[in-house]
């Protein structure tokens, strides 16, 4: 099988605009995945084009078997030299397989949808990592889909998709245009929703979340806007200990996700 070598290669230079570029991804409607595990878990009918190693190639032989055998499935597979894999991973140690896969697809409806909804909305999260772990997170906790407004974090950023481990492919996600119009609309369908708040009158483990609820989670360093939590049922907050004043909001995110599972589980 034939190799690239060069960095100036039109599909290897499309690889790092892909990686680098927001607009690049949206355009194409496509995103960047890196690793075995990444790959695996990929559905086949989202999977576009797959990049390996020489040395990924060589070695790994049961693999590429599965690779080429899978090619059926309209994925092209090309062979990078090392120097021009390493040129286009994001990571320090590349594992030697990258894959170019098809953006969801989901609607407000859709992530709001189903006979107990249990939802996180997001307010201007800025941090790759914190919204990669909240997906992770939510998928463990049985959240059944994330609402995001235009200001948060790329999810399809590469440092997020690598955070999320594989939730990326089955947790539904939407963007709003207004995440205040989507709070409405969950207000609307009877959903509960709940803004992480410094101000909550209520500790978040003396709530029901046995019925459809949302969780509201805002911005690292701000937290919620005043617009959206004003237009929550109720302000809540995570009771803390010494002289910490709040968590950080994967981890408060991940409290309360599991608090709603706790109860659901019962």
């Amino acid at each position: 099988m034939d190799k690239i070598t060069s960095t100036s290669n039109a599909k290897v230079k499309r690889l790092v605009n892909l990686k680098k570029k927001r607009k690049a991804r949206d355009e194409e409607k496509v995103f960047l995945v890196e690793g075995i595990r990444m790959f695996r878990e990929a559905p086949q009918n989202i999977l576009r084009e797959i990049y390996v190693s020489e040395t990924f190639y060589k070695k790994e032989r049961s693999v590429v078997a599965e690779l080429l055998a899978g090619a059926a499935r309209s994925s092209a597979i090309e062979v990078l030299s090392d120097t021009v894999f390493d040129y286009v991973s994001d990571t320090r140690t590349p594992q030697g397989i990258l894959c170019v896969v098809k953006q969801m697809e989901y609607t407000l409806e859709t992530v709001a949808g189903g006979e107990l909804p249990h939802i996180v909305a997001l307010d201007h999260l800025q941090d790759p990592g914190n919204l990669g772990t909240i997906f992770r997170t939510a998928e463990g906790a049985g959240v059944t889909g994330i609402i995001m407004d235009r200001e948060c974090v790329d999810i399809y950023n590469p440092k997020t998709i690598r955070s999320t481990m594989g939730s990326i492919y089955r947790m539904p996600f939407c963007y709003a245009r207004k995440l205040s119009e989507a709070v409405k609309f969950l207000n609307e369908r009877g959903i509960k929703t709940y803004a992480a708040h410094l101000e909550g009158m209520c500790d978040y483990d003396e709530e029901n979340y046995c019925r459809p609820c949302a969780f509201l989670i805002g911005n690292e360093g701000n937290g919620l806007t005043k617009e959206i939590a004003d237009l929550a049922d109720t302000y809540i907050k995570i009771p803390m200990k010494g002289q910490v004043e709040s968590l950080n909001a994967a981890i408060a995110a991940s409290v309360l996700m599991f608090e709603a599972a706790r109860q659901r589980r019962k």
